[in-house]
């Protein structure tokens, strides 16, 4: 698998996407290291790019690593809650708001 730093591909719903170089770099991680999140299912890369909100997740990953000495996988779970509890308040919130108008 080759990577270009210069690469500059947008998706089909129009958001840029950036190599495995340009997130190890912002991510002040390796390719190496990438490779095996994607192996772990940890990322999910759309061919050999990586969205905006991916490479958030690699920052987030290494700063839980990094600050609070979690593991690789509880650093994921840990992601994974907290999306999924955004989701669950977005949802009452949205029920609440539509249960508060008269009918």
């Amino acid at each position: 698998m080759s990577f270009s730093l210069s690469k500059t591909v947008v998706s089909l719903d129009g958001e840029q996407l950036y190599s495995f170089e340009y997130a190890a770099l912002m991510t002040e991680t390796s390719i190496t290291v990438l490779q095996v999140y994607v192996e772990l299912g940890i990322i999910e890369p759309i061919g050999s790019m990586l969205h905006s909100h991916t490479i958030a997740r690699i920052a987030q990953i290494q700063r839980l690593r990094r600050d609070l000495g979690l593991n690789l996988v509880g650093a994921s779970i840990v992601l994974d809650m907290a999306t999924e509890i955004a989701q669950l308040r977005a949802m009452v919130k949205m029920y609440q708001s539509h249960q508060e108008k008269p009918l």
